[in-house]
């Protein structure tokens, strides 16, 4: 590698101000989030480090309101800041995928930095509980990886095979995606894997 895979960018709307900083090789391990959702910043954490990337994410937004908009924007932010980094895509490796336990939880990902946002999320709950103060939904899970695979031009399959307790679902499905876009990022030829010369 002679270019680094880094970016960082910025997002300010009238509900959130949002600042990422990634380095896709995280030569330093650093990793560090502040979102005003001590969960968020949790699962984020997981991001990074799973991921092995150096990620910085700094947001203040409406919480106040709800958590909905800090989530989402982050999720888009982070996504452009991905794709950026990874420029051209050249070598990578392009899929990944694996199950992915945490005590009862299991959750199986899938991933293609295939330049076409698509997500499959099949990670039902039975009772929605909030996590953290302020808290976080769940719910909003879903919309996150949304939110950054549209944005990252990724495709993105998840599936909770088992698991009850929410905590451990949603950090199973952190701890997967990060690893598998470890994974699917790494470099091991010099040409972009697909037929079409491009992704």
């Amino acid at each position: 590698m002679t270019t680094p895979r880094a970016a960082d960018r910025q997002r300010t709307t009238k509900e959130t101000t949002i600042s990422i900083h990634l380095d896709v090789d995280g030569p330093e391990g650093k990793v560090a989030a502040s979102t005003g959702l001590p969960f968020f910043d949790h699962m984020l954490d997981q991001v990074g480090r799973h991921g092995g990337f150096d990620l910085t994410v700094e947001a203040e937004g409406d919480i106040h309101v709800d958590g909905h908009h800090t989530v989402e924007d982050v999720g888009i932010l982070l996504g452009e800041t991905f794709r950026e980094a990874l420029g051209d895509k050249a070598g990578v490796r392009r899929f990944a995928s694996g199950l992915y336990p945490l005590d009862e939880a299991l959750v199986e990902v899938a991933v293609d930095l295939s330049g076409r946002p698509f997500v499959v999320y099949d990670v039902p709950f039975g009772e929605v509980l909030p996590l953290g103060d302020p808290p976080f939904n769940p719910e909003m899970a879903e919309h996150f990886w949304q939110s950054f695979a549209t944005a990252a031009g990724i495709t993105l399959h998840v599936t909770r095979k088992a698991g009850h307790n929410t905590h451990h679902v949603l950090e199973a499905t952190f701890k997967g995606v990060s690893r598998c876009l470890r994974d699917a990022v790494r470099v091991e030829g010099t040409g972009v894997p697909s037929t079409k010369g491009s992704l």
